[in-house]
């Protein structure tokens, strides 16, 4: 199936331009149409003008209106998935917006805020050991990427099995949490074909964020563990080809499923190369992951690395202790510092 196949069943794939290099590219949109005239959006791209630029003429080259979009798809709650979903509105009718209840509240007018969750942001990554310029720095980043987008009043709940009806082909919900606890994908399984979104990319790994829950608490989601057993499921369903949320469709899902896995498991063995000399923070252990990542990508450099310290702490293999008002990872079994009197935490 090439992407000239879908179009003629009314699957459309518009790009537009983002700023997030680490993202891998320009972020996908795709357009479905139904039997009666009009369209589902899946996903909106950022808040920027350049992007809604871009999203209006795409419509436009396809011969399509801003007018005829009622319904709004966004599979995940990340500023350049539904960024410009209140633009669409305002270009339109009024399109209706759904999202994972998981994810919901990062779109929703009603949700919080940024600012209001940085708090407990730097009082975590501090607990890692991250330094308090490097947490300025981070927080500074993410609050002016949440700029490039505005909230959605109403934003409906969408959960794993409804359908979302095209002209010829009929898309299942699929919950694959991981990237982030409601992410979703479309699923059409008479023709083997998955909007993925960022669930699944071809040439970069989906980074795991850190996610903290209401009150702050940690631990409440393992974003690299349910990714992983999201991965699992996916690799089941009989794909002919991937339409990711960055980069060009792909085919053989499996060959790239189990290269992420191998991946993961290169990055927790060198973890744990380095925690065999003893205990370490776990900013310690990212910047020695990645001694060349700017300030500014912490917050994604430390996802990464807690996430594969999460998986590796399920196995069993490291242990996360109090120490000194922070934490310090461990090898379990002999490795670090086996005389460690420090209270356990959960991983």
């Amino acid at each position: 199936m090439t992407e000239a196949d879908l179009a003629a069943r009314g699957v459309h794939r518009i790009a537009v331009p983002i700023p997030f290099v680490a993202a891998g590219g320009p972020v996908n949109l795709v357009v479905i149409e139904a039997g009666d005239g009009t369209l589902t959006l899946f996903d909106a791209g950022l808040g920027t003008p350049e992007a809604q630029g871009a999203l209006e003429a795409g419509l436009l080259a396809l011969g399509l209106r801003f007018e005829q979009v009622t319904r709004i798809v966004v599979s995940h709650g990340h500023v350049d998935h539904f960024g410009a979903a209140r633009f669409v509105q305002e270009q339109g009718g009024g399109a209706a917006v759904f999202a994972h209840p998981a994810d919901l509240a990062k779109l929703d007018e009603a949700g919080p805020r940024f600012a209001d969750r940085s708090p407990a942001f730097d009082a975590h990554f501090a607990r890692l050991g991250v330094p308090a310029e490097i947490r300025e720095v981070m927080l500074r980043s993410g609050e002016r990427s949440y700029g490039w987008s505005r909230r959605v009043d109403g934003v409906r709940p969408l959960v794993e099995g409804e359908v979302v009806e095209g002209r010829h082909l009929r898309f299942t919900v699929q919950h694959f949490p991981g990237h982030t606890p409601g992410l979703i994908a479309l699923h059409e399984p008479t023709r083997g074909l998955l909007l993925a979104a960022d669930h699944l990319l071809e040439r970069i790994s989906p980074n795991p964020l850190i996610e903290l829950g209401a009150d702050g608490q940690d631990g409440f989601f393992r974003p690299l563990l349910a990714y992983l057993h999201s991965l699992a499921r996916t690799r089941a369903l009989d794909l002919e080809l991937v339409l990711p949320g960055h980069g060009a469709p792909f085919g053989e899902h499996r060959r790239i499923i189990d290269g992420l896995v191998g991946f993961y498991l290169k990055r927790q063995a060198k973890l744990a190369g380095l925690l065999a000399d003893g205990p370490r923070s776990g900013w310690a252990l990212c910047h020695a992951l990645f001694p060349t990542a700017p300030p500014d990508a912490t917050f994604l450099t430390m996802s990464e690395t807690v996430a594969n310290l999460e998986a590796m702490a399920a196995r069993r293999e490291v242990a996360r202790e109090a120490r000194d008002g922070g934490w310090v990872y461990r090898l379990v079994g002999g490795g670090g510092d086996a005389a460690a009197t420090a209270s356990s935490a959960p991983a």
